[in-house]
């Protein structure tokens, strides 16, 4: 067939390669180069590289609200548009465009965390399962009805960068499959339950600060799903202080009699530091301009037992 793709992050790498093996990817839509790093310079997206890389016809619109704005994906005559983490919103024009409809990889189990932010809210929620779905697009927030599924189990070590990568590659074997169902005319879409929804708000890099009145088991959620951005963080000394692995820690009572932030001891297995409920066993950190290193190196050339972080 010949497919149109929308998509900005690396996310969407894994659906691209595997269409451009299968399918005449006919145009590739992705967001305007941003700003990025310490020096802030134009960066391209990972789709933009690969589109590049291919030879593959790319634009990249700032919006897709006027007919001028969607004149070159008309201009493509795609039979399918499939997005991924494009970005931008699809209005109903644009959705009319592609003869067979628009396609669209989700990274949760719809109706659970439509938006933006599915994969670390599951994680933050403390959900058992994450996983993909292949949704035909409407004019809603990710409401479409949805050809198939696939679950894959949150590990309790999961970061949200492994969730990602694994979310990403199952969704990649499950859109060609849809398309496959699609092109022979059997595919059928079954309209989403009005139970269960949930929403994935935008993380704000504010959410990576850590509160120690919260559990460690809260925060352990929170240092996973927020690995490998924006990196949950404390204070230190007056500074920035990552913490990119960190679990609860087996003996969770001890840390009862002490106040939230307070450095219990520290040794091999990591800095322990008590929480409002039980004890987190921190395990990497990184300091402002510095590499990552474990905890436990980290220690041995800092005093830290009862230090309070904050």
């Amino acid at each position: 067939m010949r497919i149109a793709f929308a998509g900005t992050p690396g996310f969407a790498l894994p659906p691209l390669r595997a269409l451009g093996a299968r399918h005449s990817i006919v145009g590739v839509l992705t967001q305007p180069d941003r700003p990025a790093g310490r020096g802030r310079a134009l960066t391209a997206s990972p789709v933009k590289l690969e589109a590049e890389a291919r030879g593959w016809p790319l634009a990249q619109p700032v919006t897709l609200k006027s007919e001028e704005d969607r004149a070159v994906l008309r201009a493509w005559q795609p039979d399918v548009l499939v997005v991924v983490a494009y970005g931008l919103i699809l209005p109903q024009a644009a959705l009319d465009i592609p003869r067979l409809g628009c396609i669209n990889v989700h990274a949760s189990l719809l109706p659970r965390w439509r938006g933006a932010a599915p994969i670390q809210r599951a994680i933050l929620a403390g959900d058992a399962d994450s996983g993909v779905s292949i949704m035909r697009m409407e004019a809603g927030l990710d409401t479409g009805p949805v050809y198939a599924m696939r679950r894959v189990p949150i590990g309790p070590r999961m970061t949200g960068g492994e969730l990602h990568d694994a979310l990403a590659a199952e969704g990649a074997v499950a859109l060609i499959e849809v398309l496959d169902a699609i092109e022979a005319g059997t595919a059928r879409a079954v309209p989403q339950s009005a139970a269960g929804v949930t929403y994935a708000a935008k993380i704000d890099k504010a959410e990576a600060r850590i509160d120690w009145a919260r559990s460690a088991i809260e925060i352990d959620r929170q240092v996973r799903a927020f690995n490998p951005w924006p990196i949950a963080e404390t204070r230190y000394a007056g500074e920035q202080l990552r913490i990119l692995r960190a679990q609860p820690d087996a003996a969770a009572g001890a840390g009862r009699a002490a106040a939230p932030g307070t450095v219990l001891g520290a040794g091999a297995q990591g800095i322990r530091v008590a929480c409002g409920s039980g004890v987190l066993a921190i395990e990497s950190v990184q300091r402002p301009g510095r590499k990552p290193v474990r905890a436990a190196d980290f220690a041995h050339a800092t005093p830290l037992e009862g230090v309070v972080l904050g």
